[in-house]
């Protein structure tokens, strides 16, 4: 039941409107401070004016299988027009104190509206408030890709001009999703994919205040449009679509973000339920696929003369910085060659100088894109580009939770439209494969291709190329030489040290290493 108690405090009704102006063009008024949508992705940092710095990193939400094992948490927050679900989801998000929330708005997706509409909705005679404004198909594709850990393209809403921009906004990695809107109850199969269901319970008066403040200051609306649009629309749409959708709700929370006990329910629910989808990656690799053959998808470089002499020189720990990179750089650059030889080729016919026909091969496919895992993986950019004429790079972030012994998932660049792309992943070594399985199912997200992913190591333990060919049976593994063994730190045995600090000439301190499987905190 709505509650009538709006009659204090800064959202009463007579003080607001002592204060808002007459005119929608007064001087006074505040610059509009946002026009479009709101979806967005709240992985945990701290920014400088030169770089993102990531504090916490996404553990893994997968199994050993490499499938999606552990789905995103799914919060439907629902409620009236600025009853202050947005608000509501801040603190929620700030409570739970988790990395890789995403806050997905209804506002982005509403339809986009034909010249008759616009006319409607300049005149505040457009219904946004009633069902058949809200595009739901695409609701639940977005939402149900979101869950599952896929990538997705959120649209992003221009209020101003009733219409989609042309940029739409690319949204992954979640391990909670908190999706609010008017109505977010509203469609059955939405209802599904939401793992708990919150209605936020305002009364009316102090949401038609917000929403004043809120059109006026943000969205540039006069007083007389908000309340026709409010009165015509939003009331009605509220008492016959929104208010009866409360019986779907888990947990009814009055007065919004400042009802801090319901937070707190909320929040202790969130966490016991992320603690049950707790898997653990590395523990199970360590102890799979012992004795096994080497899988035939694995390429190992010939090991000539000149490929043993390599590694003889980078695998001598009395070997100094500058030849370590000079050989590291020629073996590289040697594993690159063989790795491209493995892309398909089509035949093509060309016309030399001398008039003559040469029948040759040309790449078959659209384009060749390198993914680095950091910072070890970095080394192999430059050869890969000494190779590949203008070839797009993209960068993961993978470390080791210390206190875990799992990787974790802390950043990442991917260029755009990578899906049609054949990927080159380059890391310098893989012992366990726990990073490179991290990466492919990035990757895979993303929607690249799996049998279009080539994984590129210096050095591989015999362990970590199981994981990855029993996982993801398509993805081409190319080395120059695999180890036997893995010691109990998950190093590589007789192995090359840490191939990080030996190349950029780092000693990391005690509390802070960085392993064959990305860096350890």
């Amino acid at each position: 039941m709505l509650r009538s108690d709006s009659g204090s405090g800064d959202d009463s009704l007579d003080g607001l409107l002592n204060r808002v102006p007459r005119c929608p063009l007064t001087p006074s008024l505040s610059p509009r401070k946002r026009t479009t949508s709101q979806s967005k992705s709240e992985p945990p940092l701290l920014r400088t004016n030169k770089r993102t710095i990531y504090t916490a990193g996404r553990p893994p939400w997968y199994n050993v299988t490499g499938t999606t094992f552990k789905e995103a948490f799914v919060i439907g927050l629902c409620g009236g027009s600025a009853s202050g679900k947005t608000t509501v989801a801040n603190k929620i998000i700030e409570a739970l104190d988790v990395p890789w929330v995403v806050l997905l708005s209804m506002d982005s997706f509403y339809k986009v509206l034909n010249k008759e509409e616009q006319e409607l909705a300049a005149k505040n005679e457009y219904n946004f408030d009633h069902p058949d404004a809200f595009d739901f198909e695409l609701v639940v594709t977005v939402l149900r890709k979101l869950k599952k850990g896929k990538s997705v393209k959120v649209p992003v809403y221009d209020f101003t001009s009733h219409g989609r921009r042309k940029e739409w906004k690319t949204v992954y990695g979640a391990n909670v999703v908190i999706f609010e809107g008017i109505l977010a109850f509203a469609n059955k199969e939405l209802l599904k994919l939401l793992d708990m269901k919150v209605f936020v319970d305002t009364d009316s008066d102090i949401r038609l205040i917000r929403r004043l403040k809120r059109d006026i200051s943000q969205r540039g609306r006069d007083i007389s449009g908000i309340i026709k649009q409010y009165n015509t629309f939003v009331k009605p749409a509220f008492e016959q679509y929104i208010e009866p959708t409360v019986q779907a709700a888990d947990i009814v929370v009055p007065r919004g973000g400042e009802n801090f006990v319901a937070l707190d329910l909320i929040v202790q629910h969130v966490h016991s339920q992320l603690e049950k989808r707790e898997i653990t990656v590395r523990s199970a690799l360590a102890s799979a696929h012992q004795g096994q053959p080497l899988p035939k998808t694995l390429s190992v470089m010939e090991s000539t003369p000149q490929v043993r002499g390599m590694h003889t020189i980078i695998r001598n720990k009395e070997t100094n910085r500058d030849e370590f990179i000079f050989y590291s750089k020629r073996l590289m650059r040697l594993l690159i060659e063989h790795a491209l030889s493995f892309l398909p080729l089509k035949p093509v016919c060309v016309e030399t100088p001398q008039g003559g026909n040469y029948n040759g091969k040309r790449l078959s496919g659209k384009r060749i894109t390198g993914v680095s895992i950091l910072r070890a993986g970095e080394t192999m950019e430059q050869a890969l580009m000494a190779v590949c004429k203008d070839i797009r790079l993209g960068k993961i972030l993978i470390q080791t939770n210390h206190d875990t012994g799992e990787p974790e998932l802390h950043y990442l660049r991917l260029p755009k439209d990578i899906t049609e792309d054949y990927v080159i992943l380059m890391d310098s070594t893989v012992s366990t494969g726990a990073a490179a399985l991290m990466a492919v199912r990035v990757l895979l997200d993303h929607d690249v291709a799996e049998d279009k992913i080539f994984l590129l190591s210096l050095l591989m333990a015999e362990m970590g190329v199981h994981s990855v060919a029993y996982a993801f049976p398509k993805v081409r593994i190319i080395t120059t030489a695999v180890d036997k063994e893995v010691n109990d730190q998950f190093h590589i045995i007789p192995g090359i040290g840490n191939f990080g600090d030996r190349y950029f000439g780092t000693d990391a301190p005690s509390d802070w290493c960085e392993s064959d499987e990305g860096m350890d905190f």
